[in-house]
């Protein structure tokens, strides 16, 4: 049992909570909720040892394990995958080492009654006893599993991790977090970098496995699956709900309902009281009444109805103009980068309106496919783009592309051509950027900010054909759902790459899978390519079994 008790946190002025105390028990999976600056990420901070509160404290029995992923982190360049990973294991390999030396000295040594020998043998003793109360482990291959099950093929053990880009380098941490089996388990958007089949792997290690976890994450239907409990920090307070993420929502607004009540009863209660005091304040007869409901009114606890964020993403696509019957036609394509073969021998044929996902692991040729559509690589095969196609295109990288020395208000009138000029700053509102907010820096905007000024590109010209890659990576939920309304609004053709089921369900028709240097289409939508996909798992364990 881990205890968060009292907490504060105060800055420049300012308290982001207080007084927050809360208890975390074995097995409790729990989502961490509240919008963005309400303190999410500090309070993990907190728990995990790497930042002070400003009062209170964290309480943990001595030999308690708490392991934290942070959204940024680094990796040692100097060792392969397998070898930074197996550092999970550093302290039992220490232990072992500690041992030998010691057993050395006792061999080497002829001072049998000495006090120091004595010392030695009860270091020894309490060392071994301590080593021997560890589970038997087969180290490489706890090593070799969670890899494997996080999407690393076995040819990627012996490569430096400095091949690796920083959502892989992820992985690595978060697959040592894994291994040491600890008591807490604290994860800041973990799903950010991995695709759909490393998700459902580590839902069902989380569910099966952890002891107790603190999840901070955008992604609905993660939360939804694994949580059993929902933390709220929410104006500098925390509500605690026994419910996932979908029961605390609603849980929410009955909560929110109620608090208006009482603030609306309260509020008539007291205009009621000001108009007895005002009429009758020089009236001897009722003087005591007076000063009573003046005392009353001056000691009153007003009821406080939870802050909510009600700015919103206003987001409506322009109308598409007509294109050709089939936007994209792809005939027998392979793509290789020297020996290694991302796809070969691919056929797709996309019609004019069709709603199509690409999805399946990292690394097996999602982006390539769409850097080919776009014209920024070359490719075997032939590629036919349809009369009057035009294409909208959002990068899985378009955030960092932008300029950071750029405003807000440059980043759009250095691209915006024709009357669309006139209509930016009513733009820039649209996406929440207002005031002050449109002469930032975009070297200061959150990652959040930066994706939605990134997308306010996409509706400077109409186009007829959506390319999205990794669209939802830093956006919040709500905004994610006005995303996902406005798409679902769209005209047009619709290419979406994406590891977000929720974000998909209700959005595509079929299913593109890339893997095995093959692509595969799936007529249905993203919940039916799911099942099906476990289905075909089973079969296939089973194969594997006769």
């Amino acid at each position: 049992m881990i205890s968060v008790d009292g907490l504060t946190v105060e800055f420049g002025g300012t308290t982001l909570f207080k007084d927050i105390s809360f208890v975390i028990n074995e097995k409790d999976r729990i989502a961490l909720m509240g919008k963005n600056g309400a303190g999410k990420s500090t309070i993990l901070k907190i728990i995990a040892g790497q930042r002070t509160a400003s009062k209170g404290r964290v309480s943990a029995p001595k030999d308690a394990v708490i392991a934290y992923l942070p959204q940024h982190l680094m990796t040692e360049d100097n060792r392969t995958v397998f070898e930074e990973t197996a550092q999970a294991f550093a302290r039992i390999f220490e232990m072992e080492r500690e041992i030998q030396e010691l057993n050395n000295q006792l061999a080497s040594r002829t001072d049998y009654e000495s006090e120091s020998y004595y010392e030695l043998i009860e270091k020894v003793s309490a060392l071994s006893e301590q080593y021997y109360a560890i589970e038997e482990i087969n180290f490489d291959a706890e090593v070799e599993k969670i890899l494997l099950g996080l999407g690393f093929l076995r040819g990627d053990f012996q490569r430096p991790t400095s091949e690796f880009s920083g959502g892989w380098r992820m992985r690595i941490e978060l697959a040592k977090i894994l291994l040491q089996k600890p008591d807490l388990i604290l994860l800041d958007e973990p799903t950010n970098h991995l695709d759909i089949e490393s998700i459902q792997w580590l839902e069902e290690f989380l569910i099966t496995s952890a002891k107790a976890v603190i999840i901070i994450s955008h992604d609905r239907s993660f939360v939804d699956n694994i949580t059993n409990r929902t933390i709220e920090v929410t104006m500098g307070r925390i509500y605690d709900y026994k419910v996932n993420y979908s029961n605390y929502l609603t849980l929410r607004k009955e909560r929110r309902e109620q608090q208006q009540k009482q603030f609306d009863e309260q509020q008539k209660m007291i205009a009621e009281t000001e108009e007895f005091i005002e009429r009758f304040k020089g009236t001897y007869s009722k003087t005591l009444q007076v000063q009573s409901r003046v005392k009353m009114l001056e000691k009153l606890d007003i009821v406080e109805v939870d802050d909510e964020d009600n700015s919103a993403l206003r987001l409506k696509f322009p109308p598409s103009p007509r294109s050709g019957s089939y936007p994209v036609i792809i005939d027998d394509m392979s793509k290789s980068y020297g020996d290694h073969v991302v796809f070969a021998n691919a056929s797709l044929t996309i019609e004019r309106g069709e709603r199509v996902a690409f999805v399946g692991k990292n690394g097996e040729g999602k982006t390539t496919l769409v850097k080919a559509i776009m014209g920024e690589i070359d490719y075997q095969g032939k590629l036919t783009l349809g009369h009057n196609t035009l294409i909208g295109y959002f990068a899985q990288n378009e955030a960092s592309l932008l300029d950071e020395q750029l405003t807000v208000f440059q980043t759009i009138d250095d691209v915006a051509k024709g009357d669309i000029r006139s209509k930016i700053k009513d733009m820039l509102g649209a996406f929440m950027f207002s005031g002050d907010s449109i002469t930032k820096k975009v070297k200061v905007l959150s990652g959040g900010e930066r994706t939605r000024l990134a997308m306010i590109k996409l509706l400077l010209e109409p186009v007829n054909l959506l390319i999205l890659d990794e669209p939802t990576n830093h956006l919040d939920m709500k905004t994610k759902d006005i995303l996902k309304s406005a798409l679902q609004d769209f005209d047009g053709t619709l290419i979406l790459v994406s590891h977000d089921r929720d974000f998909l369900d209700g959005l595509v028709s079929k299913v593109y899978e890339f893997g095995n240097k093959r692509i595969k289409e799936h007529l249905g939508d993203i919940k039916s390519f799911l099942q099906k996909k476990k289905m075909e798992n089973l079969r296939e364990l089973e194969r594997n079994k006769k």
